[in-house]
């Protein structure tokens, strides 16, 4: 088990090309500009952006895998595993936001602890994503297997555009939460959400549900949480996040 961990863990710096990476920041670049936090005059906020990505990576392969391993993957068995997979990367994301927040003498406004969870979450999205392309492009990929497949030749990536979407807006939420002084039961709101969109790859992997199907729901889920997210961002208050 140890040289599956290991080997996962840096799976996550192999194969690397420009292309994978460069698109794997485009994506985090649309989904956190949406969200608008104060990067340039917080630099702080690049420590969060950091340590997401690293705590979550370490959290996954030496947490996640070790205790799912325990857990059968089916349809309805495959439960705990979803769920301990949101519960695992949602708290790692969380810490150096809670990190800021402590920082901050735990009080900052829900404004703020949105665009500080939005950049917990877009770092890990955008580390996962280069991860993903990566693999996809050293399998062999070209620009070819487009005309041969269709959408199936891009559904890795377009799954990576709105998984770093929702990686986004659910630590978003959780950092919204943590700042409002709900912050257990957004984590959970948080972990369970990212346990629904896991969860789709099971019936896909038992042959109940078809690729394109399952990318459309991805998609939505996806959007439907940013689109919250972006509404609590963006709407009026007489509260503006002191930087």
């Amino acid at each position: 088990m140890l040289e599956q961990i290991i080997g996962l863990f840096f799976s996550f710096f192999s194969n690397p090309s420009l292309f994978g990476i460069g698109l794997a920041i485009v994506f985090g670049a649309v989904w956190l500009a949406a969200c608008w936090p104060p990067l340039l005059q917080d630099a702080w906020l690049w420590v969060v952006m950091v340590a997401s990505a690293f705590l979550t990576l370490t959290a996954l392969a030496f947490l996640q895998v070790p205790l799912q391993t325990y857990l059968n993957w089916w349809f309805l068995t495959g439960i705990p595993v979803v769920l301990l997979s949101g519960l695992v990367q949602e708290g790692a994301k969380l810490v150096p936001v809670v990190g800021y927040w402590w920082r901050r003498d735990k009080n900052i406004n829900p404004r703020l602890g949105l665009m500080v969870g939005a950049v917990a979450g877009a770092s890990f999205g955008i580390f996962e994503a280069q991860w993903a392309h990566n693999a996809i492009l050293a399998s062999g990929w070209s620009w070819d297997a487009i005309s041969a497949y269709g959408f199936l030749a891009i559904a890795g990536f377009w799954e990576r555009f709105f998984s770093v979407a929702f990686h986004t807006a659910a630590s978003a939420l959780a950092g919204y939460g943590l700042a409002r002084g709900w912050g257990w039961q957004f984590y959970l709101l948080a972990s369970f959400l990212h346990a629904a969109l896991n969860y789709i790859a099971i019936p896909v992997q038992l042959g109940l549900l078809t690729v394109i199907p399952a990318e459309i729901i991805i998609a939505a889920l996806a959007l439907v949480v940013t689109g919250a997210v972006l509404w609590l961002r963006w709407q009026k208050s007489p509260v503006i996040a002191k930087i």
